[in-house]
């Protein structure tokens, strides 16, 4: 209509009466290029770089055949046919999450060694890169054998987290004693609250910003990063949860554990609840 009544009117005076601003008529009035050859172009070098060029390498690539385009420019084609460098690591950022300051007391006081079955369990969670974002995982872990007794993997760092490791660990959970935890807010809430009452388990937390408190989870998450997550992208929560049951089956009766005189943790209670015996 504008453009059809600018030899009559002036734009401006047009643009007003629409209620439109200059800036949108002119954007929209001018002929958009075809920019199909520019994209099949972005694409080949990339694919050529084997995944590898991001856009600092493809300009340089792109002005050999003619083409002075923006670093921007040249974002915006690869996001839109989505080509992601090799070199393009997503990076972890931790979620603002204040300790609480329960006056609960460190029960395990670093008495990491010579616990009875169940008696002690720690925990902690850490997340795992899952397609182009993160999950997490948490484990439970049984002082006297080092055994992963519960676990779960879940896209929220939260308390449901840890009571679906609760969930899956077997046996009456009134046998544990003692849960040991970091004061992470998902630990010390109302539903963990809730299912360590119910089972007349007592709670013990780290001093605060002490990880040697709980050396044995952060050693063991530490083992779970090198073996199980570093350099692997799970394409899915259900394929997170899979290899994660895999693996810890691999970890509790074949893994051999040099604080356990080179033994699994499954051939440990074997041999220590025979002796009891």
């Amino acid at each position: 209509m504008i453009k059809n009544n600018s030899h009559k009117y002036a734009v401006s005076a047009l643009c007003q009466v629409l209620q439109i601003s200059r800036s949108t008529y002119y954007y929209e009035a001018k002929e958009k290029t075809d920019e199909s050859t520019l994209i099949a172009a972005v694409v080949e070098i990339f694919k050529s770089s084997r995944n590898n060029y991001g856009t600092r390498k493809i300009k340089i690539k792109l002005a050999k055949k003619d083409y002075h385009i923006s670093r921007r420019r040249i974002g915006r084609i690869m996001k839109r046919k989505g080509l992601v460098s090799n070199y393009t690591v997503a990076q972890y950022k931790p979620l603002a999450d204040k300790s609480n300051e329960s006056i609960e007391a460190n029960l395990v006081n670093r008495q990491f060694n010579e616990q009875s079955p169940l008696n002690v369990e720690v925990s902690d969670l850490t997340y795992v890169r899952v397609g182009t974002g993160w999950n997490y995982v948490c484990v439970l872990i049984d002082l006297f054998n080092r055994e992963i007794i519960g676990y779960s993997a879940g896209r929220n760092k939260d308390a449901d987290l840890v009571a679906k490791a609760f969930a899956r660990v077997k046996g009456n959970l009134n046998h544990i004693q003692v849960f040991h935890t970091d004061r992470g807010n998902e630990f010390k809430n109302k539903l963990i609250d809730e299912t360590l009452e119910a089972f007349k388990i007592k709670r013990s937390l780290s001093t605060k910003g002490c990880p040697y408190d709980n050396a044995v989870a952060e050693a063991t998450f530490k083992v779970i990063k090198t073996e199980f997550v570093k350099g692997y992208v799970f394409q899915s929560l259900e394929e997170l949860k899979a290899e994660l049951f895999d693996y810890v089956n691999w970890y509790n009766h074949h893994r051999i554990h040099s604080s356990l005189g080179y033994l699994t943790p499954n051939e440990h209670k074997s041999i220590n609840l025979k002796k009891v015996v």
